[in-house]
């Protein structure tokens, strides 16, 4: 059979990878397939760029329409990230009878929902493995492996610039902007690293994986959102003297009154699996009612891990060309008529347990009033750690932990024990889970 021919959309990062991978392994590649596959068209907004100037004459454009104007070109491959003009481009794509290959988590977390029914109207696949957490194939785990299942909850580390930074925060005791400028200068971060430190790209990723999981129109502005600017060394050492290590994580989890959709630092006990996942790798936990907890685990970025991701999403796509689109997976695991509208909790409405610090000044009472205030509003203490003060110190660090409880009662706590006269400055607040 004729070798399929794709046009790549973006030769960044994972453009580049892309290729890379396409080209060293394409005896391999054509055998899985059944048929060859063969990048025909790359546009680049810089053919001077190297990466360019490496490959054959001729493959290199600067205009979309060779690409999406080319009947000859059955698969669009999208690897420029941002919604604009990604999402302009694959829905031309679509339109034109393309199938489509994505790794840009943005677009599908944001405009998902708009680009699967303009597919599923086409009769054409979109395929996004590479979207989230990079070479690790966890959306096939989850749509397909595990289809057996009810998805109980998925949680995971899925940003790798994070988990650098938390990393060297914990085992050098480095402070955060230290450590972010550490991540960008081995080039972990962007230059601007809103995304990854805010948040907003792992809650990208938790959109996609709470879609494919509990069967859920992708629903990117009911996640909570929190990054990690605001912590400091002192708590992931306190935290590390409680049994504890700190982790962003995303955390998507099916409970009797919705689904909660929530990124921020947590604290993990340290003799977890996933506690100990380092540096700038990915995990993802996923819970189901008949396999019980598995754990994945891989590179969450890079050039070929991405670039992995994407040529397996090419030869399933390649695979299912002759394939009646009714039979083909479902873009979010269930079919489209089936998608669940259940409510999404808001986060006064999540239970966890919880992590304070609070300044106290060194007199006696101030500890039995913070625990009076606890007591009032029915919040259990697991454990207090209060250290001595410093030499000529007049405030003491208060650390508690404590057992499950609603957020609407912990903000009134923290409020309560704000008002105090004795406490200053701000009331540190880390949510716990156990992940057991």
């Amino acid at each position: 059979m004729k070798a399929v021919r794709v046009g790549l959309l973006g030769f960044g990062v994972v453009g580049g990878g892309t290729v890379a991978v396409l080209t060293r392994n394409a005896h391999e590649i054509a055998r899985r397939a059944g048929r060859g596959i063969e990048i025909v068209k790359i546009l680049t907004r810089d053919p001077g760029k190297r990466r360019a100037q490496a490959v054959p004459e001729g493959l290199i454009t600067t205009d979309a329409a060779m690409i999406l104007d080319d009947p000859t070109i059955e698969v669009v491959v999208e690897t420029m990230g941002g919604i604009e003009p990604a999402r302009s481009y694959i829905l031309a794509a679509i339109a034109k009878g393309k199938h489509v290959v994505t790794a840009n988590k943005a677009l599908i977390a944001t405009a998902g929902n708009e680009i699967f029914a303009a597919a599923r109207a086409r009769g054409v696949v979109v395929a996004f493995e590479a979207a989230v957490a990079g070479g690790i194939p966890i959306i096939k785990a989850i749509r397909e492996g595990l289809a057996g299942n009810r998805i109980r909850g998925v949680a995971g580390i899925i940003n790798g610039t994070c988990n650098y930074i938390l990393t060297e925060m914990r085992e050098h005791g480095t402070e955060f902007a230290t450590a972010l400028a550490q991540a960008q200068e081995l080039g972990y971060a962007e230059a601007d690293p809103h995304f990854d430190v805010d948040g907003i790209d792992a809650a990208h990723k938790l959109t996609i994986l709470a879609a494919i999981a509990f069967g859920i129109p992708l629903a990117f502005a009911q996640v909570h959102i929190e990054g990690i600017r605001d912590l400091e060394s002192a708590d992931i050492a306190y935290a590390a003297e409680l049994g504890y290590r700190v982790k962003h994580i995303g955390i998507a989890r099916r409970v009797s009154d919705g689904i909660e959709l929530r990124v921020h630092p947590v604290l993990i006990p340290h003799k977890r699996l996933i506690a100990n996942v380092d540096g700038v790798m990915n995990a993802i936990l996923v819970s189901g009612d008949a396999v019980g907890s598995t754990l994945f685990y891989g590179p969450g970025a890079g050039a070929e891990p991405t670039g992995s991701a994407v040529v397996a999403d090419i030869i399933d796509v390649v695979r299912t060309l002759t394939t009646d689109p009714e039979l083909r997976v479902p873009h979010l695991a269930f079919q489209p008529d089936a998608l669940s509208d259940g409510p999404i909790l808001g986060m006064a409405d999540v239970t966890t347990a919880c992590y304070l610090r609070c300044e106290a000044e060194d007199r006696p009472g101030v500890l039995a009033d913070i625990t009076r205030i606890l007591a009032d509003l029915g919040i259990s203490i697991e454990a207090i750690l209060q250290k001595p003060p410093e030499p000529d110190a007049h405030t003491v660090p208060v650390i508690l932990l404590t057992h499950g409880v609603r957020e609407a009662q912990i903000d009134e706590a923290i409020a309560r024990i704000a008002a105090l006269s004795a406490v200053t400055g701000k009331i540190r607040r880390l949510r716990v889970e156990s992940f057991a």
